[in-house]
């Protein structure tokens, strides 16, 4: 059953959402290299967050959230990156799924439950759909991990990789096949409390390094029969709906552009105080340089106006396709790494020690080529959309 959505535009925190957003993207930035360097979650980023009215933004106003469209939840998502990159991905993956799901097949109880939740305990919800042999389910695949009936409910068994969020999630959205004669796929509804899951601690990766995107393993973890909440026949599937691939295409396209923002803004502060003694002014003077910084601001200022348009589009209803959405991620995400290369070569030896925060912003813009979708598959299928096949 699907719940009618009541968005405002802007969301009723108005102006004040992106204030917060900014506010918190400044105590955010002041420890997130030791977030780095330690890859502990940021759980007190979270209740920070929660604390300002922002982890249920994009949720229905009648189900307890913001109501907030894809526009307002971009512009805080580039914020919060701009301080801390790994908190700003586990809030893309709430925002995402407390703006899509009320669209679903799901038990409009279990969905009240789930937004209520978020609303007034912080709670976090994620999907976990990676597995060790599938990879990701966008590429083909039937799960690994599997359901079974119970004489009350399921049994879930299996295990997932590069779970965002897992050490902080609330509710788990749990990819898995059931073992019927037929098998069915998708999405089971489990508490992460619950006996039989556990963490494993597996994410030690290059960047991003604080969103807790360890493993999780299932063993025997019952739930009840109504936390099958959208389960299907393999055909009946078809990869992202348009609606949530708009969100997919923008959030972290708005990500990795505030990561390249926040090495712009080291960059011009190293420029404007580096006084090389045989030039005996600061770089920031030197035309070469000053051309080589608007290289930079062409490609973030491309960025936001790109993703502010498509966005806008979502949210007065006008159809970005797939295809669309995939390509907008891909062209960002690619600028915005390119701005932060940029900014390293401008800077030399200081962009990349480990004591400035380029090298950091380095490491973090670089990932964006893992996220969904990926180049090759979106340049495949937009090839393909203009061959007519």
């Amino acid at each position: 059953m699907t719940v009618s959505l009541v968005r405002s535009s802007p969301s009723p925190l108005g102006s004040s959402a992106i204030d917060g957003a900014r506010a918190l993207s400044a105590i955010f930035a002041a420890s997130a290299d030791r977030l780095d360097s330690s890859a502990e979650f940021p759980h007190e980023n979270i209740r920070l967050l929660q604390q300002a009215g922002l982890v249920a933004l994009t949720a229905p106003v009648e189900l307890g959230g913001r109501g907030a469209g894809l526009s307002e939840a971009a512009d805080i998502i580039r914020l919060i990156a701009r301080g801390e990159p790994s908190t700003a991905l586990i809030l893309i993956m709430q925002y995402i799924n407390l703006a899509t799901l009320p669209g679903s097949r799901w038990p409009v109880g279990l969905l009240r439950r789930v937004i209520s939740d978020a609303a007034e305990k912080g709670a976090l919800i994620n999907a976990l759909r990676v597995e060790p042999e599938l990879g990701t389910p966008i590429r083909g695949g039937l799960p690994a991990t599997t359901a079974s009936r119970t004489t009350d409910g399921w049994s879930i068994s299996g295990r997932k990789i590069y779970s965002t969020a897992i050490e902080g999630l609330t509710w788990a959205i749990v990819w898995a096949r059931t073992d019927e004669e037929h098998p069915r796929v998708g999405g089971f509804l489990v508490p992460v409390a619950s006996p039989g899951f556990r963490v494993e601690k597996t994410w030690n990766p290059l960047g991003m390094r604080a969103t807790g995107s360890h493993d999780a393993v299932l063993e025997d973890v019952r739930i009840p029969l109504d936390h099958a909440v959208d389960i299907r026949l393999p055909a009946e599937w078809d990869g992202r709906s348009e609606g949530q691939a708009g969100w997919f295409g923008v959030l972290p396209g708005a990500l990795y552009t505030g990561v390249a923002e926040a090495a712009r803004d080291w960059l011009v502060h190293f420029l404007q105080n580096r006084v090389p003694s045989n030039l005996g002014k600061p770089l920031s003077a030197v035309p070469r340089i000053q051309q080589a910084v608007g290289e930079i601001e062409e490609l973030l200022a491309v960025n936001r106006r790109l993703l502010s348009s498509i966005a806008r589009d979502i949210d007065e209803g006008q159809p970005v396709t797939i295809s669309e959405a995939g390509l907008i991620k891909v062209v960002t995400t690619e600028n915005a790494i390119l701005a932060v290369e940029k900014a390293l070569k401008l800077s030399g030896n200081h962009g990349i020690s480990r004591n400035n925060p380029l090298e950091r912003h380095h490491r973090d813009v670089l990932c964006g080529r893992i996220h969904s979708p990926q180049e090759d598959t979106v340049r495949t299928g937009a090839g393909k959309l203009a061959l007519g096949l």
